[in-house]
């Protein structure tokens, strides 16, 4: 009933009204202070990260020359250089053929995850020795936390951490090409999104002596650890340099005294004939589907096509790559 002062609740009792507590001093505001911010994965000593880094720090301290300065190689898989780019994130390879195959190939690994109570055979011996004489990071790990690092794939109890690759600087290219006393020799890649393909140019660019490989920021395909295996260890030895835009670095290349030859079918010349291949130059590969693009197609100072037998069947990116690279390589030796 309305006005019903004896309604439970209705009235508040005397000294039932909530205020300060006497006498605290400020006891709970310090009870809220914390211990300061979390430490961070790297630093906390048994964390997989901070082992990772002790022992990236440790293979970097071996590949030190008498010197004092650590390789090119270690440079590149620790850190970039003149303002290099290092990709976003860590890759995971999983199943045993393919752990062992990095591995030989020379892949820089973080951490190597063994299921517990693994079954040995063969490969995982081999693994397992490979990583102990690389002083790589071990760990033993469930069933259960191998399947969400792998994302649910098949891995066979075995399973590799790769780091995040570190690409050079464009400039570093033609620095190298200066130090080597040699013409610059780069490759090009325009819209090769096959990361296998990227793999096969770096083996035919450290077969053939080039100076680096150039590939677009976008639309394009990074060092990951399937081109590291393709490469069978070149990506270890030719840097590769990411760029924000390929036509505006072709037209810095050229302002620089570089020429620029793109490999595209109806060329106006054959790759026996190859232009400027004793001068300073840049081989533009376009993808195998799409070709050269067009701005750059605009870029190059001439086309050269491979003469194939048939005219509907075209060479990948690798193919082309390595023909070319020994085209020059033998023109140059000539």
């Amino acid at each position: 009933m309305a006005g019903n002062s004896q309604r439970r609740g209705a009235t508040r009792k005397a000294g039932s009204k909530k205020g300060a507590t006497v006498g605290t001093g400020g006891k709970n505001r310090r009870a809220l202070e914390g211990r300061g911010p979390t430490p961070k994965a790297e630093d906390r000593e048994y964390h997989p990260a901070a082992k990772a880094k002790a022992a990236a720090e440790r293979r970097a301290a071996t590949t030190r020359g008498t010197s004092g300065r650590p390789s090119a190689s270690a440079s590149r898989s620790a850190a970039g250089s003149k303002g290099g780019r290092k990709s976003s994130t860590h890759e995971i390879v999983s199943g045993r053929n393919s752990v062992v195959e990095a591995l030989r190939a020379g892949i820089p690994v973080s951490t190597v995850y063994l299921a517990s109570k693994l079954e040995a055979d063969e490969r995982t011996r081999e693994i397992i020795s490979t990583a102990a004489d690389a002083r790589y990071p071990l760990l033993e790990v469930s069933r259960a936390e191998l399947d969400r690092l792998t994302d649910g794939s098949v891995h066979q109890g075995v399973a590799i951490q790769v780091p995040p690759y570190a690409y050079a600087d464009e400039d570093d290219l033609l620095d190298a090409a200066e130090e080597s006393d040699r013409p610059a020799l780069v490759v090009a890649l325009d819209g090769v999104t096959d990361p296998r393909n990227l793999g096969a140019v770096l083996r035919s660019a450290g077969a053939f002596g080039a100076h680096g490989v150039l590939v677009p920021e976008r639309r394009a395909a990074g060092v990951t650890a399937s081109a590291w295996k393709v490469s069978a260890g070149a990506a270890a030895r030719v840097p590769v340099a990411r760029v924000t835009n390929l036509v505006r670095t072709l037209q810095a290349y050229k302002q620089a005294g570089v020429f620029v030859v793109g490999l595209d079918g109806g060329g106006d010349t054959q790759i026996g004939d190859l232009p400027f291949a004793t001068d300073p130059l840049v081989l533009v590969v376009g993808s195998e589907g799409k070709g050269l693009s067009r701005l750059v197609r605009e870029q190059c100072d001439a086309i050269a096509s491979i003469p194939i037998a048939s005219s509907v069947e075209s060479l990948n990116a690798g193919v082309a790559a390595g023909i070319a690279l020994y085209e020059v390589s033998r023109t140059r030796a000539s």
